[in-house]
């Protein structure tokens, strides 16, 4: 009996033992796989944040890179163009309108706002009386654009200087009658020229750079900044005037007084714009005329000697949402053909390009060339966009029915 209770002792004792191993054998395993896994997590860990380093470091590079790569495109495009953009300085005799009467007689008041003589007391004989930018576009020519409220006064002489300090007499060639754009010319061969870029092809966000004579004070200042925008139509004023202008391209380049006229460019120093107006209201927002608009204008000045444009031979009313409900009309945009308040003001000028291609009083031109005609796109700038002898596509709503009518356009002699 002894004996086997001892066996059993035995065999309990065994199996205790046997427990105890594997119970051990456990912890140990997991205590070693935590130990392993805690290593490899750090290993990874620590390898995954060298990664991370790395990529950062990459991504870092890259827009250093980037940032270098710009920076040299900004100096080299002006580096290239700066040379060709002028100063125009206006001046005039004043006595005559000190010795005026009556209210809002000086027409020059927001000149004096950047630094020039107070004309409350006016000296004799002329006086530096605004200011102005301008670009030559051809430098054996002494041909330079700049806009044409910086020209505008048939009164005024013009002094351009060149970015070598020199001083030239500037003569007017031609100034717009439908956009704020004119010629100028010196005479001076052998000048620094800029060329002009497709502004058909510009892209919102694009880099651009904007350079002037800004306040009238710091000439050829450099700005830059991005295209905000494509085909924006504004309002601009200018010494109580006021103009529509469409399709031009808005910008934050900073544009200031004095600006007006300088050209834009893009990071090759190619002219993208013409600088002309800046908002009141907000910060950053400026506008340029397209080149394209420019080049034409330039174009026509030297082919013909004068700014010629497609003329059509109309007389119309841009309609509108009043319009259209005091006319009864079921469309609210076209341009409805219209006489004027005389037996004179005729709907269509006979002989005209309207007048032989059928358009009739009452006719509505709703699209040019697949240019819808509405607020921000008037019947006088699409016609006028096109040379003389050009063709475009006219739709036309013509007693409540739409046609598509072929027209070459003439010079207007008007």
């Amino acid at each position: 009996m002894k004996k086997k209770n001892i066996t059993k002792k035995k065999e309990a004792k065994n199996k205790s033992l046997i427990i105890s191993l594997i119970i051990i054998s456990l912890l140990v395993g997991g205590l070693a796989g935590g130990i392993m896994g805690y290593l490899a997590g750090f290993y990874s860990l620590k390898h995954s944040n060298l990664d991370i380093q790395k990529i950062e470091n990459r991504i870092i590079k890259k827009i250093e890179v980037r940032q270098t790569v710009e920076e040299s495109a900004t100096t080299r495009a002006v580096e290239k163009s700066a040379p060709a953009v002028v100063s125009i300085i206006i001046s005039k005799d004043l006595t005559k309108y000190y010795n005026s009467t009556g209210p809002d007689i000086f027409p020059f008041d927001d000149y004096f706002e950047f630094g020039f003589p107070d004309y409350s007391v006016p000296k004799d004989g002329k006086q530096d009386i605004g200011v102005g930018t301008g670009f030559i576009v051809d430098g054996e020519r002494g041909i330079i654009l700049t806009n044409k409220h910086v020209v505008d006064d048939s009164d005024a002489d013009y002094t351009v200087i060149t970015s070598d300090g020199k001083k030239y007499s500037g003569q007017v060639l031609a100034r717009d009658t439908i956009n704020d754009l004119a010629v100028i010319q010196i005479e001076a061969t052998g000048l620094p020229s800029v060329e002009f870029s497709d502004s058909n092809n510009l892209k919102i966000g694009q880099t651009v750079i904007a350079i002037g004579f800004t306040l009238g004070e710091f000439k050829n200042t450099v700005t830059k900044g991005i295209i905000s925008g494509i085909g924006r139509s504004v309002v601009a004023g200018d010494r109580g005037t006021k103009e529509l202008l469409e399709d031009v391209i808005q910008t934050d380049a900073a544009i200031n007084p004095g600006n007006s006229g300088g050209p834009l460019l893009d990071l090759a120093g190619r002219v993208i714009g013409v600088n002309t107006a800046i908002s009141g209201e907000g910060q950053s927002v400026g506008f340029a005329i397209p080149s394209n608009e420019a080049k034409f204008i330039f174009e026509s000045v030297i082919n013909n000697g004068k700014i010629t444009r497609g003329f059509l031979g109309v007389r119309y009313l841009q309609i509108n949402e009043m319009i259209a409900q005091s006319k009864g009309l079921n469309i609210n945009y076209g341009a409805l053909i219209v006489k004027g308040r005389t037996v004179s003001d005729l709907a269509v000028v006979p002989g005209s390009p309207a007048d032989e291609a059928g358009i009739v009083e009452g006719d509505i031109i709703l699209e040019v060339s697949g240019q819808k005609i509405d607020k921000d796109h008037s019947l006088l700038r699409a016609i006028g966009r096109n040379k003389p002898g050009e063709k475009v596509e006219l739709k036309v709503l013509h007693e409540n029915e739409e046609k598509t009518i072929n027209v070459i356009l003439e010079e207007n002699k008007l």
